[in-house]
C-alpha cells in the first residue's frame, strides 16, 4: 500500500494523459485494503496446517493405540508404519503435485490436494475391519498413506502460490507473511495436534481410548473443510501468468541452472526434516519414559503440549528475523543455536531428566530454535531462489526428499535409541545426531545458498529470462494462454498497471 500512497502524491499534472487511461485501475488498487491483498496468501499457505496437526497428533495416537491394544500394537510393525507412512504418501503427493502446479493450475491443483486431504482424513478416523485389531492397523495405515498425497500437494501448490502472493504485500514484509502463513501454519498445527488429544483424554478421564484416538484424527478434518471454501475462490498469481512454462519447458537447460542450488536446498531439508518430525512424533513417547509406567494420559499429553508450544514464539520471532537479515542468515543463525542447546540438552540429560518442568522448556527452547532458523526459512529459500515457470517442480522435490528425511528419521531414531547402553544414553543419542546434522546444516546453508531478499521472485525470472535467451530458447512460449482464465489475465494487468504506476511516482 505503500507504493499507491507514493503515487496519490505525486505531482497530479506529471503525465496526464496516461492517468486518465487507467483512473478505473488507480482506483481498485488504492480500494485494495490489506485483507483484500494478504487472504490469497493465508489461502495458499494455511493448508499446512493440516500437515503439523495430522503428522503431530499421531505420536499421541500411537501412545492411545498402545494402552489400547497392549504388546499387539506396541511390538507390531504397525506402530512404526502407522507414524511413518503418510510421509511415504506426502513425497508421492509433492511429487505429482508440483508437475500439476506448473503444467496445469496452482489454484486447481489446491483445490484438488484439499479434497483429498478431507477424504481420506475422515477415513482415517473410522478406521475398521470387521472387528480385527491388526486388519484395522493396515487400513489405518492405507488410509494415512492417501491423506500424505494431501498433505504432498499443499506444499507446491500452495506455498509455492503463497510465496507469488506475497508480492502483493508491501516490501520489508513479505517474508514474515510468508512463513507466518506457511511454516507458522505447520507449527499451530502441531501444538494443536499436541492439544487435542489432551482436551479427548480429559474429557474421556483417561479412558475410552477408542473414542480418544478416533476424534483427535477426526478433527484434522474440520480446518481443511474451512479453506477448501475459501481456495474455491482464488485465482492464479500474477507471475505464473506470465512465467508460466506450461506449453514447453526446456529440462536440460533449467537442469543447468538449477542443479546445484537445489541439490543444497534438498540436503538441508532432508536434515531438517530428518530430526524435526522424529522429534515431534516421538515427544510424547519421550514424556512417557520418564513418567512412570501407567501415567495418565492427560499428564503425558499435558506436556507434550506445553514442549510443542514453544514452536511459536520460535516461528513468529524467526518470521520477523527473516525480513530483518534474509532467511539464509536467519537460518544459519537459528540452526547454528539450536545445534548448542542439543548438545547441552545431551551432555545434561541424566540430571535434566530428573525435573519434568527443565526438561520440557530447554527441550522446547531446542524446538523453538530449529523452527526459528531451518522450520521458517527452507521453505522460503525453496520458494524463490528459482523462476516462476519451474517453481512448483523444483519445490516440490526439494520438499519431497524433506520428507524422505522425515520418513527416515521416524525410522532411524529409534534405532539411535537402541544404541545407548541404558536408559540415560537411549535418550541422549538423538541430541547428539541432531545436533551434528544442525551443524552441517549450517554449512551447506553458508556455502551454496543465496541470501533472498524482497523482490527476488521478480529478479530471479529476469535473470532466467535472460539466461533462456541467452542459449536460443524461445521465451514467447512463457505465460499462460489465449485460453486461459479471464480472471489471471485481469489480476497480471492489474499488478502491471500498480508496478508502472509505482515507477513514475518514485
Amino acid at each position: 500500500m505503500s507504493e499507491i500512497q507514493a503515487s496519490k502524491e505525486a505531482p497530479i499534472l506529471e503525465q496526464p494523459e496516461e492517468q486518465l487511461q487507467k483512473p478505473s485501475i488507480e482506483n481498485a488498487l488504492e480500494r485494495k485494503s490489506f485483507f483484500q491483498a494478504a487472504l490469497p496468501v493465508f489461502a495458499c499457505g494455511a493448508g499446512l496446517f493440516s500437515d503439523g496437526y495430522i503428522n503431530n497428533v499421531i505420536g499421541s495416537v500411537n501412545t492411545t493405540l498402545g494402552r489400547q491394544y497392549g504388546e499387539t500394537f506396541t511390538k507390531s510393525r504397525a506402530k512404526d508404519v502407522v507414524a511413518s507412512v503418510a510421509f511415504a504418501g506426502t513425497v508421492l503427493g509433492q511429487l505429482i503435485f508440483g508437475f500439476t502446479s506448473d503444467h496445469w493450475s496452482r489454484s486447481h491443483s489446491l483445490v484438488t490436494s484439499t479434497v483429498i486431504l478431507i477424504i481420506f482424513t475422515a477415513l482415517a478416523a473410522g478406521s475398521y475391519w470387521h472387528g480385527n485389531a491388526v486388519g484395522m492397523f493396515n487400513i489405518l495405515a492405507a488410509w494415512r498413506f492417501f491423506v500424505g498425497i494431501g498433505i504432498g500437494g499443499e506444499y507446491p501448490a500452495g506455498s509455492v502460490g503463497c510465496a507469488e502472493s506475497t508480492g502483493e504485500l508491501k516490501r520489508g514484509t513479505r517474508n514474515r507473511w510468508f512463513i507466518l502463513f506457511t511454516n507458522s501454519m505447520i507449527d499451530v498445527g502441531f501444538v494443536i495436534g499436541a492439544f487435542i488429544p489432551y482436551v479427548v483424554a480429559a474429557a474421556c478421564h483417561n479412558g475410552h481410548y477408542e473414542t480418544i484416538w478416533r476424534t483427535s484424527l477426526g478433527i484434522g478434518v474440520v480446518f481443511p473443510l474451512i479453506l477448501f471454501v475459501l481456495r474455491l475462490r482464488l485465482k492464479e498469481p500474477e507471475e505464473f501468468a506470465k512465467e508460466s512454462m506450461r506449453r514447453a519447458t526446456p529440462y536440460s537447460l533449467v537442469l543447468k541452472y538449477y542443479w546445484f542450488r537445489l541439490t543444497a536446498v534438498s540436503v538441508i531439508w532432508f536434515l531438517y526434516d530428518f530430526s524435526a518430525y522424529a522429534f515431534g512424533i516421538y515427544s510424547s513417547d519421550i514424556l512417557s519414559s520418564i513418567y512412570p509406567e501407567g501415567s495418565p494420559l492427560t499428564t503425558i499429553f499435558g506436556w507434550n503440549t506445553v514442549i510443542n508450544l514453544f514452536y511459536i514464539p520460535g516461528t513468529i520471532l524467526g518470521a520477523f528475523v527473516s525480513d530483518w537479515i534474509g532467511p539464509k542468515y536467519a537460518l544459519i543463525f537459528g540452526v547454528s543455536a539450536q545445534a548448542i542447546v542439543g548438545y547441552i540438552m545431551a551432555g545434561v540429560y541424566s540430571s535434566i531428566s530428573k525435573h519434568v518442568a527443565a526438561f520440557a522448556v530447554v527441550y522446547g527452547i531446542f524446538q523453538a530454535l530449529g523452527e526459528l532458523g531451518p522450520g521458517n526459512n527452507i521453505g522460503l529459500l525453496a520458494a524463490k531462489t528459482c523462476a516462476t515457470g519451474v517453481r512448483g517442480r523444483y519445490y516440490g522435490i526439494a520438499a519431497a526428499v524433506g520428507k524422505i528425511g522425515a520418513f527416515a528419521g521416524t525410522y532411524a531414531f529409534p534405532a539411535i535409541e537402541k544404541l545407548g547402553h541404558g536408559k540415560t544414553q537411549s535418550a541422549q543419542y538423538p541430541f547428539w545426531v541432531a545436533s551434528s546434522l544442525a551443524l552441517l546444516s549450517a554449512a551447506v546453508a553458508f556455502f551454496c545458498l543465496p541470501n533472498v531478499g524482497q523482490d527476488t521472485i521478480s529478479e530471479e525470472d529476469r535473470k532466467f529470462r535472460a539466461y533462456l535467451e541467452s542459449k536460443g530458447w524461445d521465451v514467447s512460449q512463457l505465460g499462460l494462454g489465449k485460453t486461459d482464465s479471464e480472471e489471471a489475465s485481469i489480476g497480471q494487468t492489474e499488478n502491471i498497471a500498480e508496478k508502472n504506476i509505482t515507477e513514475k511516482s518514485q
